[in-house]
């Protein structure tokens, strides 16, 4: 068996796991293992259009379902997994929409300090590149590439007057001060191709000597001592290694 040791092992390369093997090896000081069982890209990631084809396809999407219930008349429900670097983030509709603030400050009043819209502000501004400016609610210094989609035509402006007529405000801004409303979409796009949190956050950390990614892993458990997590076994193209 195959053994290695790091400073620190993440599982899956997903929207998290991207962005944590990112953050753990800036410094430099740290060496990570990130492990994903997919594949290290697909054709139809890198372009918008494409999450049509990955929506069902078993070489990007674990295509999990729910369970079958009454409430569902005894139907299992698609739930799409991505099965690739970047995870989820690199076969979904790239919509770009922040949770609401009034449910962060619920958390917080709850008794969970840190976790007021206030709080969680700094990191979704520090996160983003939002091409339409920086004021106090947006970001433009961040690696996650945010734009608005422009497309207009007939249809949307009957939809946006429909609202107006019922009462609904138009807001440039769902992700700004304001998020209630109607809205153009903000979508994680730029000049036409998907950012995923592998082109946005693993691209750029590739070439670090203290980031060792390996695809087709399929983790087979932990490796524990007591109550701590010495490690992990995991398999690659029938290899087991540790």
């Amino acid at each position: 068996m195959d053994s290695q040791t790091y400073d620190y092992i993440v599982v899956g390369a997903g929207s998290a796991g991207s962005v944590l093997a990112n953050r753990l090896t800036a410094s430099g000081k740290h060496t990570v293992l990130l492990l994903e069982a997919g594949r290290p890209d697909h054709p139809w990631t890198r372009v918008p259009v494409g999450f049509a084809r990955l929506i069902e396809n078993p070489k990007a999407n674990w295509l999990y379902e729910s369970e079958p219930e009454a409430a569902t008349g005894q139907r299992n429900i698609p739930v799409p997994r991505g099965k690739l670097l970047g995870g989820s983030s690199a076969i979904n509709g790239m919509v770009f929409v922040r949770g609401q603030a009034q449910d962060f400050d619920t958390w917080a009043q709850l008794g969970n300090r840190g976790w007021s819209y206030r709080d969680v502000l700094p990191f979704f501004r520090g996160m983003e590149n939002y091409g339409s400016g920086e004021d106090e609610f947006r970001g433009r210094e961040g690696p996650l590439q945010v734009t608005d989609l422009e497309e207009r035509g007939p249809l949307y402006d009957a939809i946006i007057a429909a609202a107006k007529e019922a009462g609904i405000d138009y807001n440039a801004d769902y992700n700004g001060a304001v998020q209630d409303g109607i809205s153009m979409t903000q979508a994680t796009i730029r000049k036409g191709r998907r950012m995923s949190t592998a082109r946005c956050y693993l691209d750029p950390a590739r070439d670090r000597t203290n980031l060792t990614i390996v695809t087709g892993a399929h983790t087979d458990g932990l490796i524990l001592e007591g109550k701590r997590c010495l490690g992990v076994r995991y398999t690659v193209k029938g290899s087991q290694r540790e």
